[in-house]
This record gives C-alpha cells, sequence and structure tokens, in this order.
C-alpha cells in the first residue's frame, strides 16, 4: 500500500513520500495563485482544480490555506471569510448552504501519541463531515474525526473535538450543544440567535 493510500484510509503514514510531496506542492501553487488573484472569474477556475469538488457558488475570502486540497469536497452555495484553513489529510466533507467566519481551521491531521513513532515522523488522518445549511463563527477549531450535522450553528471562538447533532447551537471549549434548534422555517424576524 502506498503512504498516500495509508494517509487516505486513517493509518499511520509518513508525509515526505515522493508522491504526497508533488501532490502538496502542487496545492501550495494552487494557494498561492488563488490568494494572489483578484479576478474571480480566476478563483473559481483554481478552485475547481485544487478541490475534490467545488462549483460556480464557492467562494473563500483570500487568503486560505490547503494541505491537498483535493481531499476536500464543497457542496453548493458555500462560503468563507479570510484565513480558512483545511488541514485535508484525510477527507472534508462539506454540505450545501454553509458558512464560515474568519480564521476557521479545519484539522484532519494527528500524530501518535507514542513519542518513537513520532520521532518516525508517523502521522494519521481522520475524516470531518460538515452537514448542510451549518454556520460557524470566527476562530472555531474543527478537530479531527469530527461530524457536524445539518442545521448547526457553531458559536465563534469554539474548539469542536466531539461529533455535534443536526439542529442545534454549540459553543465553547470544549464545543458543547446549549441550544435545540427548530426544525421548521420560521419567519424572516426570528433568525438572529443569541448565543
Amino acid at each position: 500500500m502506498t503512504q498516500r493510500e495509508k494517509m487516505l484510509k486513517g493509518e499511520l503514514y509518513i508525509a515526505n513520500d515522493p508522491e504526497l510531496r508533488h501532490l502538496f506542492l502542487t496545492c501550495k501553487k494552487l494557494v498561492r495563485n488563488y490568494n494572489a488573484t483578484i479576478l474571480e472569474t480566476e478563483r473559481v477556475a483554481i478552485l475547481k482544480q485544487l478541490l475534490g469538488n467545488s462549483d460556480d457558488t464557492t467562494y473563500m475570502e483570500p487568503p486560505i490555506y490547503f494541505d491537498y486540497g483535493i481531499n476536500t469536497y464543497i457542496g453548493k452555495e458555500f462560503y468563507s471569510n479570510t484565513n480558512l484553513v483545511i488541514l485535508d489529510v484525510a477527507k472534508v466533507s462539506i454540505g450545501d448552504y454553509v458558512m464560515m467566519g474568519p480564521n476557521v481551521s479545519i484539522y484532519t491531521a494527528g500524530h501518535p501519541f507514542d513519542k518513537e513513532l513520532r520521532r518516525q515522523k508517523y502521522e494519521y488522518g481522520k475524516e470531518v463531515n460538515i452537514g448542510n445549511d451549518v454556520w460557524i463563527g470566527g476562530n472555531v477549531v474543527i478537530n479531527p474525526g469530527v461530524t457536524i450535522g445539518d442545521n448547526v450553528v457553531i458559536g465563534s471562538g469554539s474548539v469542536v473535538t466531539k461529533d455535534i447533532p443536526s439542529n442545534v447551537v454549540a459553543v465553547g471549549n470544549p464545543c458543547r450543544v446549549i441550544k435545540h434548534l427548530p426544525i421548521k422555517e420560521k419567519s424572516k424576524k426570528d433568525y438572529s440567535v443569541q448565543i
């Protein structure tokens, strides 16, 4: 099994493999080009090369950062504010109508607790899944292996270490559910959420 195959299966792997290094550097060039351009048409085209999946409705305010890009899959009508960081050594799936504030970080990368394995440069990844209609506030960190359900609000500054169910507001470090959201559609005047 190649190091890339091990990485994508969540097994211990070594990132300094030639194939992974090539993919990593390709990503860095695309990210650099994205962050340098102000033309929307160029940004859309770059994202289609960079990511595993995106469309014309994907918008990321520069600067952005990815480890590989190709392991990130984004649904329609995605928006992120500045400084989105996605360490996508494992698959990152983001649903439709997801919004992210500035300085959101999504980490799939992890390192062994065993110091001898760390010294040998082993690491691993765990998938992150984000559902539809999710709003993630600024300065949120989403850790490896987390799943966030549909219709969720994650409050600013939260550190998400465990799964978050659908239809909730969750905040804090560690992030925890503080409010359940109604599933039915509300009127426009009811949309503001006080956290």
